[in-house]
């Protein structure tokens, strides 16, 4: 996974951690998160605060 497979990644975080409001993280969170999925192979230096949000928004979306 890459930083621009959004929706994979809000799959992914949604069933690692289910009893989480996505709405309520902080990005510095989420971006952590992120690079320690498993099949995760991106660079943080990649990562920016759209990016994060467009990550968020899949998540919110996965989770309602």
């Amino acid at each position: 996974m890459k930083w621009t497979d959004s929706l994979t990644i809000a799959e992914t975080l949604y069933d690692k951690h289910p009893d989480i409001d996505p709405k309520t993280i902080r990005f510095t969170d989420l971006m952590q998160w992120v690079l320690d999925l498993e099949g995760f192979d991106d660079t943080p230096e990649k990562c920016g605060e759209k990016i994060l949000e467009a990550i968020q928004l899949a998540w919110i979306e996965e989770a309602e």
